[in-house]
């Protein structure tokens, strides 16, 4: 085997959420691969999870946004000086701060390679900064590479290095069923879904997302006497359920009480995506990657998307018929109302694997420390 990598990850937490994923998936493919795997952020119920895969977990709350995190730069410095990893990765800004200010406290000869993942188009500025001061810098589409090289033009583009998050197939196989239990109890919550062309829009409830847009499309298919039935799964904010009751009241203003559904939070989404005919991306601001667009094309579901950010760029590689000009919500009805009689094909493989992102890293990672 190759040289013995020891890798650590700086993150806020492990509750939930992309970042928190990816780093659980590098850790497990690390130690899958004969390398040691230590993640340092205040824990999480993902944690189990991490340490059963083989990681070592070091439970520091270096996200915490208060001046005591501060001591924590000496803290990580000591460890860094002690366990001599070979890689530094940092994966959020506070973090990232903390740990780039153990790494510049270190002697030069003493310090692992640094790398950052820019996960989004974080506000330009000191601050941010920090996440484009790797050694290599991953940005994990071609959208965000050109965020880090027009806000930070200081940054040498040679560093960077774009690698798209990735869905195994393995989990979301293409032309997937749910288990007959799961479609009985889902058929027995939502009868109204019978018999109906099903176009699910997943995401939290909340304005960039186009949930307002979403009810403007449906309300175009029923105009034209169509069968279709739209479903929404996510919840608010707890502090902005006023935003729910807000869509709540504009479906019912455009007399769409039947056709619309309101799921509320679950995490059968995966589920719901492969019962759908159509799955749609309506974000307003443009998606820095959009892992759920492309877990719905990696299960074979039609998706239909605005055409910018990150899924605009899994759009053009794998199916580009989805595109719709950002806003276009008329240009969205006329789509779908197409696709209802002719329904599109999506391709059964696509590059954004798994498999891809996790060899990539682990490349960048020994590109560093091969000198």
């Amino acid at each position: 085997m190759a040289q013995r990598l020891t890798v650590v990850q700086m993150l806020p937490a492990l509750e939930s959420g992309g970042v928190e994923k990816g780093t659980l998936e590098v850790g497990k493919y690390l130690v899958d691969h004969g390398h040691r795997s230590i993640v340092i952020s205040a824990g999480g119920r993902l944690v189990a999870q991490l340490e059963r895969e083989g990681s070592e977990h070091v439970a520091w709350p270096v996200g915490a946004k208060r001046l005591s995190t501060l001591r924590y730069i000496w803290k990580v410095r000591d460890f860094l000086a002690r366990e001599q990893p070979d890689i530094l990765h940092l994966r959020s800004r506070l973090p990232a701060w903390i740990g780039y200010r153990a790494w510049k406290g270190l002697p030069p000869e003493r310090r692992p390679h640094l790398v950052t993942t820019v996960h989004g188009p974080y506000t330009p500025g000191r601050y941010s900064s920090v996440m484009v001061h790797g050694e290599r810098v991953i940005a994990i589409s071609d959208m965000i590479r050109a965020y880090i090289l027009k806000n930070y033009p200081w940054v040498d583009p040679d560093i960077v290095r774009v690698i798209p998050r990735g869905v195994d197939p393995q989990a979301y196989p293409h032309g997937y069923q749910p288990p007959a239990e799961w479609l009985a109890n889902w058929r027995a919550q939502y009868p109204g879904l019978a018999g109906k062309y099903v176009i699910t829009l997943p995401g939290r409830l909340t304005r960039w997302k186009g949930q307002e847009d979403f009810i403007r499309i449906i309300a175009g298919l029923k105009k034209r006497g169509l069968s279709v039935h739209g479903v929404l799964v996510g919840d608010a904010h707890p502090r902005k359920q006023y935003y729910a009751d807000e869509l709540r009241a504009q479906a019912s203003a455009a007399g769409l009480e039947a056709d619309i559904t309101f799921t509320g939070h679950r995490s059968d989404v995966k589920e719901i995506m492969a019962v759908s005919n159509v799955v749609l991306s309506l974000s307003l601001d443009p998606e820095a990657f959009g892992r759920v667009s492309l877990e719905a094309l990696t299960l074979g579901v039609p998706v239909a998307a605005y055409d910018h950010g990150g899924v605009a760029e899994q759009l053009a590689a794998v199916f580009p018929e989805g595109r719709i000009p950002v806003g276009d919500t008329q240009a969205a009805v006329e789509k779908l109302a197409r696709w209802l009689i002719q329904p599109p094909v999506v391709p059964t493989t696509h590059p954004f694997t798994l498999e891809r992102m996790l060899r990539s890293t682990l490349e960048t990672y020994f590109e560093l420390a091969n000198g």
